[in-house]
C-alpha cells in the first residue's frame, strides 16, 4: 500500500476556484419582446415624428405632399418668447393642475375614510354610486355639466331663480373664466374621486387592526391616529396618487374644449392641451405645435422623475 495515499491533498486555494458565470433568465424578456416590439412601435414612432416635426417648418402645404424645411431651434425659439401666449397658457395649466391635485386627493381620501367607518350596505351602496361616476366617459359627463349650467334652460339658474326670486334666465356661466374652471374642477374631481378613494380605501384596509386598537388603548384621538398610522401607511399609495393625478390633470382636454364649444372664451380658458390642438389642427402650424409638446413630454417627464427615482430605490433596499 503507498504512503502517498494516507497523505491528504493540499487544500484548494480560493483563487483556484472556477466560479460560474451567473446567467441571467432570458424567458422573461422573450415573452415581453412582443408586447416591448408594440409598444416601441406605437408609442416610439409617434415620439420620434413629434421631435422631428418640432425642428421643421411643417404646415399645412406639408400635408399636400410639400418637402419641409428644416428650421432648426426656431420653432422653440418662438414659443419660448411668446409671453401673450404660451407662457400664460402654461402657468393657467399648472394653476389648475394643483387646484385639482388638492381638491381630488383631499376629498378621495375622506371618503376612503367614511367608507371605513359605514356600514356594509352603506359602503356597498357609497361603491355603487362611485362606479358610477368613474364609468361615465369625460365627454358625456361635460355634456351633462354643460346642460346644467345652460344659459336659458339650465337647472343651476332656474333653481337660483326659485331660490332668490330674481331673474337668472340668461346668465352665462362660462363666458367669466373663473367660473368656467369652477364647473371644470367639479367635472374633473367628480370623475377622478372614485379612482382616488377605492384606492386609498384598499391601502387603508390593509393596516393591521391591532395597530389601531393600541393607538386607541393608548388615548390617541381619530386624528392622531390618522396622522401618526393611516397616513404613513399609505404615504407610498398616496405618492403615486399624487403623481399619476398631477399628469392627468395637467394634460386636461375633454373638458375644457367640449365647455368652450359650449360657451366659453378659448381666448382666456385654453389649457395646454388645447392650445397644442389650436397651435396644430385648428391653425395649422404643425411645427410650433410639435415643438410645443415635447416642451409639454419634457414637463411631463421632470414631474414623474421623482416618483420613478423612488420607485427604483425602493426596489434597490
Amino acid at each position: 500500500m503507498s504512503l502517498l495515499a494516507d497523505v491528504p491533498a493540499p487544500p484548494t486555494s480560493p483563487r483556484q476556484e472556477i466560479r460560474q458565470p451567473s446567467r441571467k433568465p432570458v424567458l422573461p424578456w422573450l415573452l415581453l419582446s412582443a408586447a416591448m416590439v408594440i409598444l416601441g412601435v406605437l408609442t416610439g414612432f409617434p415620439l420620434v415624428r413629434l421631435v422631428l416635426m418640432s425642428f421643421q417648418e411643417y404646415e399645412r402645404a406639408q400635408l399636400m405632399g410639400q418637402p419641409a424645411s428644416w428650421v432648426g431651434l426656431d420653432n422653440y425659439a418662438t414659443i419660448l418668447t411668446d409671453v401673450d401666449g404660451f407662457w400664460p397658457v402654461l402657468a393657467r395649466s399648472f394653476v389648475l393642475m394643483v387646484v385639482l391635485v388638492a381638491v381630488t386627493i383631499t376629498l378621495g381620501m375622506l371618503v376612503a375614510l367614511l367608507m371605513m367607518r359605514v356600514g356594509k350596505g352603506l359602503r356597498l351602496l357609497m361603491s355603487i354610486g362611485l362606479l358610477l361616476a368613474w364609468a361615465m366617459p369625460s365627454l358625456a359627463a361635460t355634456t351633462v355639466w354643460g346642460w346644467l349650467f345652460d344659459t336659458q334652460y339650465g337647472v343651476i339658474n332656474n333653481v337660483l331663480t326659485a331660490i332668490t326670486g330674481d331673474r337668472w334666465f340668461g346668465y352665462s356661466w362660462l363666458l367669466d373664466p373663473l367660473s368656467f374652471f369652477v364647473i371644470v374642477a367639479c367635472i374633473v374631481v367628480w370623475g377622478a374621486v372614485p379612482f382616488v378613494a377605492f384606492t386609498l380605501y384598499a391601502g387603508l384596509t390593509q393596516i393591521p387592526e391591532e395597530v389601531i386598537e393600541a393607538a386607541q388603548l393608548d388615548g390617541a384621538n381619530a386624528f392622531q391616529r390618522f396622522r401618526l398610522i393611516q397616513l404613513p401607511y399609505v404615504r407610498t399609495i398616496l405618492t403615486v396618487l399624487v403623481v399619476l393625478s398631477m399628469i392627468w390633470d395637467l394634460k386636461l382636454f375633454t373638458q375644457v374644449f367640449v365647455l368652450q364649444d359650449i360657451g366659453g372664451d378659448r381666448e382666456l380658458t385654453s389649457t395646454i392641451g388645447v392650445y397644442i390642438y389650436q397651435t396644430g389642427m385648428a391653425q395649422g402650424h404643425y411645427g410650433l405645435a410639435s415643438a410645443i409638446g415635447v416642451v409639454f413630454v419634457i414637463v411631463m417627464l421632470a414631474i414623474a422623475y421623482p416618483y420613478v427615482r423612488r420607485t427604483l430605490r425602493e426596489e434597490e433596499l
